[in-house]
């Protein structure tokens, strides 16, 4: 691999343009190869404000492809999987969204496409990327003796005043906080807790769900996800408790520009070596598994 990663941008919304483009486009050591977006305006205005190319189509989502050593996603997540199938088989090592898909059957199938197309990947969970956060869950699963954990993470993007970009997303309006704020409790416990074995779900307020989870050291979590809370509600928190006393998960995750840069520099040491990182599509598949029997929870 040269020293300059080619990376083509899937997707061209609010978070691509926040995030992943100015993270691409100002990292030293890639080639930001182009912007592909199903609408033709956003993908030509984000490539335009970044100085690379604009795709649109199947042949230009083709030719992404094909000029890339990796590709970022930033599209609805059961989008991401099937291009995600599309861009393993072209060789390009992945850098994907969370969650990875909203249905088992298409993580795993994303999952199944980067094996045997043997290329990296990486899901950006925020947490997992943010030095302060980052540093914290790595710090907490070294200590270990862990009993139990809460974790808060309510949003007000459908609160009245709300000019939240991500208010009018269809696959959030649909899916909830659960499948939105919950890939990032999990990205933090999973690590820290062990593997969930067992999963209860209840139903709160607007989208809000409970959940309360068993892990595979034997300790204990719950979970409070929700994207309608009232504006004064919204907050993040996520507590630790065990034999070592109570562990708190720092305030502020810092720029996410920064942490998206370091998630490329982890997706190319990855490909690199070849030594799969721990936060690649299969735990975004784990996540998917975890989140999909929630929600059968619920319905039952």
């Amino acid at each position: 691999m040269t020293r300059h990663l080619r990376i083509g941008l899937v997707g061209a919304g609010p978070w691509a343009a926040m995030t992943h483009a100015p993270a691409l486009a100002g990292h030293p050591d890639v080639a930001f190869g182009g912007v592909w977006g199903r609408r033709s305006e956003a993908a030509a205005e984000l490539a335009d404000a970044h100085g690379t190319t604009a795709y649109t189509g199947e042949d230009g989502l083709g030719e992404l492809f094909a000029a890339s050593d990796a590709v970022a996603f930033c599209v609805p997540p059961d989008v991401q999987a099937e291009l995600a199938v599309r861009a393993a088989a072209a060789g390009c090592h992945l850098l994907l969204d969370k969650p990875v898909a909203t249905t088992v059957d298409d993580a795993r199938a994303a999952a199944r496409a980067a094996e045997e197309a043997g290329v990296a990947s990486v899901v950006f969970c925020t947490l997992r990327f943010a030095a302060p956060t980052a540093e914290w869950v790595e710090a907490q699963a070294g200590v270990g003796g862990w009993f139990t954990a809460h974790a808060q993470w309510l949003g007000s993007l459908y609160a009245p005043g709300s000019d939240s970009p991500f208010a009018a997303s269809p696959w959030r309006r649909e899916k909830g906080g659960l499948w939105d704020v919950g890939p990032h409790a999990l990205s933090a416990l999973l690590p820290v807790l062990g593997d969930v074995t067992a999963v209860t779900a209840a139903r709160g307020p607007e989208d809000t769900t409970h959940l309360v989870l068993r892990h595979a050291t034997g300790a204990s979590s719950t979970l409070t996800l929700g994207l309608g809370a009232p504006a004064k509600a919204a907050g993040v928190e996520l507590v630790l408790r065990g034999e070592h006393g109570s562990a708190v998960l720092p305030d502020g995750w810092g720029d996410p520009v920064v942490a998206f840069r370091r998630a490329v520099d982890e997706l190319a040491a990855a490909a690199r070596t070849g030594r799969p990182h721990p936060c690649d599509v299969r735990f975004g598949l784990r996540i998917t598994e975890i989140l999909a029997e929630a929600e059968r929870r619920l319905r039952s």
